[in-house]
């Protein structure tokens, strides 16, 4: 079994809360080169794309060293534009991590790539994180999950679940906050792209529901630490504050 792993990170230019997102810059680096250096970071995988639809992402990419490929401006979702990419990638684990996460640890990434490689009946992996002080459990933009007693995903939701007869439940480690970093087996995702919107990804608005719903196996690894993803212009302020904190620079 081919157990290489290519990092594919996706990153648009057309993005509705924040146009341009791939290029903002904070302490002198552009975001995705941001993503770009925590990508380079893991130890498990041998290649990292950025899967772009815009040539001027494209060519800071390449400015930085990176590796960036062309793909439709008509991709759907990154798992769409990761997958325009598969003819041109000789691995058989592909991770999709998000062009507006730089916060998102190494050590995550590798645990998922390992995962696969450990469970030969898995088709993917992905992480979730305790649930971060402050926020409410009621925020249908933080997605949740529950599993079963291997780790593997039951369902994903943006209502807060588990809930009990009283309401939602905050103790004995739930809720989950998904995390949106996958690793896929090559053939889950083709299996995954080749597959129609289904019922209740439709109905949430997720599309990791198609993988439950088609019967793939999803493992839930677990982290300690909860990334802060670029979603809003208040995020990228909050982001530039933490880099500037951890005296990170261009050049450094």
């Amino acid at each position: 079994m081919n157990n290489q792993a290519c990092i594919v990170i996706p990153a648009r230019y057309g993005s509705t809360r924040l146009p341009g997102k791939p290029l903002l810059q904070a302490a002198g680096l552009t975001l995705i080169e941001h993503v770009w250096h925590a990508a380079m970071r893991c130890r498990e995988a041998s290649q990292v794309l950025v899967a772009t639809d815009d040539e001027r992402i494209a060519q800071v990419v390449r400015t930085f060293g990176g590796d960036a490929r062309m793909t439709s401006v008509d991709a759907a979702t990154g798992s769409d534009r990761i997958g325009e990419l598969l003819p041109v990638i000789a691995a058989g684990i592909i991770v999709n991590v998000q062009g507006d996460e730089p916060d998102m640890d190494p050590d995550v990434v590798d645990g998922l790539i390992n995962a696969l490689r450990a469970d030969t009946t898995l088709g993917v992996a992905t992480a979730a994180a305790p649930w971060p002080t402050g926020v409410s459990v009621a925020d249908p933009n933080r997605v949740k999950v529950v599993t079963d007693s291997r780790g593997r995903a039951l369902y994903f939701s943006r209502a807060a679940i588990p809930h009990s007869k009283t309401g939602p439940v905050q103790a004995e480690g739930w809720p989950l906050l998904h995390l949106g970093v996958y690793a896929y087996r090559r053939a889950a995702l083709e299996r995954f792209l080749a597959l129609p919107p289904s019922p209740l990804e439709q109905l949430e608005s997720l599309e990791q529901l198609r993988l439950l719903e088609d019967g793939i196996a999803v493992q839930v690894v677990r982290t300690s630490r909860c990334p802060h993803g670029i979603d809003t212009e208040a995020d990228f302020k909050a982001f530039e504050s933490r880099v500037r904190g951890r005296g990170i620079s261009q050049g450094s």
